[in-house]
């Protein structure tokens, strides 16, 4: 089987795989595939930022009993947030493109079924669910463990191959669908996108040198391996940080920064104080801008130790990738669906869109499957060289800055976390007997705490009476009657449990004499008058031994009201 030792995605990472549902998609339909689905979904994948690696789709030859297909595996890091829009992707991927079945996984395997683990049917489990799970024309289907509706393939085994899947799915989808809770508790995961895009984003005033502000400006999403690099920083890293080559604090300006807010989260949780050899220096906390000064700060150690760790670049090393005809379709549809958002060509709104653009189509469509990974900050150093730095224009910028976002979302109180975990158990809002209980709920915490305080004695802990209850009265002739009833008067039937000693132990030859002198105690006959008196005998004295405690004396005899009375 294709899922007996293949390998698992890497930590944190996620992978996906799209083949052509009639199992014989050849190399050239595929890599059209391909093709297509960049142009299509060009202007979500430009603008989106990703905490690791982007979403990228390469041709990948077929192998043992895995056919062609195109994927490829992207590492999310922190932010689950890009495994789930990988998966509105993949889904909407198929919907665009009906002939093209996909897969999708990631270290702890299935977690499509892991997300709608409460409503999956009892035959499924991890061992036989590979090459079982798919998305086909936009819905998620289950291949289940048997199927003989006019099918050749056996599936009584513990997985699937990925062909006699496809082959199922291509003649047969409908029987497949996954069951309704099943596909509403993975999409509710993923709803709320495209829109989610920009709801992920948090700007942020920073003061930054001007050359990060220009490489920023050409590449937004450098921001993201910035923070990862000041966020997993070591001692040997901080070195570069003292004397700063690449970008001393000199000619800083104020700037707006987007960062995802895993991404800001991360950046504006760390404590650090930064060497005081490199120059950079904060205000007071009470300053109004300290935040962004401290910001800036953090981000440029960030960049300063991308920096360090690659080697300089010529000034000739441009990519010429832009003049190719699968750019110019990519910007046509990028153009065909409002990317440039109604924008003056040629205007800083404009070209900052562009940029971004550009450099998505170099990073993800263009680089061969071969290709070496150029370093974050080769690419710095690089767009270093080839951009001019106009500080006199940042500066006019900084003087009008936008607010920044508020990031009131850090916190979270009780109430958020509360409505977080029922949402997560998916409840709505509490029912009339729900109130009910929880009023309930209420009072028994309330006496528990009531127990709690009240101070125990050598003689135990009393429960706390409340001033208005009345004293408990106990009638012994009602209850001996009562019992009485219950036990019948005649004493045949008031005997001991003798007879179920009898049946529990094996008596043996030794005890023939114990064994008849209990039986002569059983033939004397009880009178129900002498059995009662022995009760009341009891009663009485349990009364005398409660005398002295305070339970005791909430309790008052039928005879002594009686004789208040008289």
């Amino acid at each position: 089987m294709e899922g007996i030792g293949r390998a698992a995605p890497a930590e944190d990472a996620v992978r996906y795989r799209l083949f052509a549902a009639a199992g014989s998609g050849g190399e050239a339909l595929l890599r059209r595939c391909a093709e297509g689905i960049v142009v299509r979904f060009a202007p979500l994948l430009a603008a989106y930022i990703w905490q690791r690696q982007p979403f990228r789709l390469r041709y990948v030859p077929p192998r043992g009993e895995t056919p062609a297909h195109i994927g490829g595996t992207t590492l999310f890091g922190e932010n689950v947030e890009d495994e789930w829009f990988i998966v509105y992707l993949v889904r909407e991927i198929t919907r665009e493109f009906p002939g093209l079945a996909a897969r999708i996984d990631d270290n702890d395997g299935e977690f499509l079924l892991i997300e709608a683990a409460d409503f999956l049917p009892k035959w499924l489990n991890p061992e036989n669910s590979d090459n079982r799970v798919f998305f086909y024309k936009g819905e998620l289907h289950i291949i289940p463990l048997s199927e003989t509706h006019e099918q050749e393939c056996d599936l009584s085994a513990a997985s699937p191959t990925i062909l006699q899947a496809l082959t199922l799915l291509s003649t047969c989808s409908e029987e497949f669908l996954a069951a309704e809770p099943i596909r509403t508790a993975v999409y509710k995961r993923i709803s709320g996108y495209p829109e989610k895009i920009q709801a992920s984003f948090h700007r942020a005033h920073c003061y930054l040198p001007a050359g990060i502000v220009a490489v920023l400006r050409q590449r937004p999403s450098l921001v993201a391996a910035a923070v990862q690099a000041f966020y997993l920083r070591d001692p040997v890293d901080l070195r570069a940080c003292r004397s700063f080559q690449t970008f001393p604090p000199d000619n800083r300006v104020m700037t707006v920064v987007t960062f995802t807010k895993c991404l800001y989260a991360q950046l504006v949780q760390q404590k650090f104080v930064p060497d005081r050899r490199s120059g950079y220096t904060l205000p007071l906390p009470s300053h109004p801008q300290y935040k962004a000064y401290e910001l800036g700060m953090k981000l440029a150690h960030g960049f300063e130790i991308l920096c360090s760790k690659c080697s300089k670049v010529s000034p000739d090393s441009k990519r010429n990738v832009l003049s190719s005809p699968l750019w110019v379709r990519f910007l046509s549809s990028l153009k065909e669906k409002n990317y440039f958002k109604g924008e003056m060509e040629g205007s800083a709104k404009y070209l900052e869109l562009l940029h971004m653009a550009e450099d998505y189509f170099q990073q993800s469509v263009t680089k061969p499957e071969s290709s070496v990974e150029v370093s974050p900050g080769d690419e710095i150093l690089t767009l270093l060289h080839t951009t001019t730095i106009d500080l006199k224009e940042f500066e006019r910028e900084a003087a009008c800055l936008p607010p920044e976002d508020d990031d009131s979302w850090l916190e979270i109180t009780p109430d958020d976390l509360d409505q977080m975990l029922k949402e997560a158990r998916n409840e709505s809002l509490p029912s009339s007997n729900e109130e009910e209980q929880k009023y309930d709920l209420e009072a028994v915490a309330e006496s528990m705490k009531a127990f709690v305080s009240k101070v125990s004695t050598h003689e135990g802990a009393e429960m706390p009476w409340s001033s208005d209850e009345s004293h408990i009265t106990f009638d012994v002739d009602s209850f001996t009657k009562a019992l009485d009833r219950i036990l019948g008067a005649d004493s045949e039937e008031l005997d001991s449990d003798d007879l179920d000693e009898e049946e529990e132990f094996d008596f043996s030859d030794e005890d023939d004499e114990d064994l008849d002198a209990e039986n002569r105690r059983q033939d004397q006959k009880v009178s129900p008058n002498e059995l009662i008196g022995s009760l009341k005998s009891y009663m009485n004295e349990m009364d005398r031994e409660l005398a002295h405690t305070n339970v005791g004396k909430s309790f008052i005899t039928q005879k002594k009201e009686v004789s208040k009375f008289c």
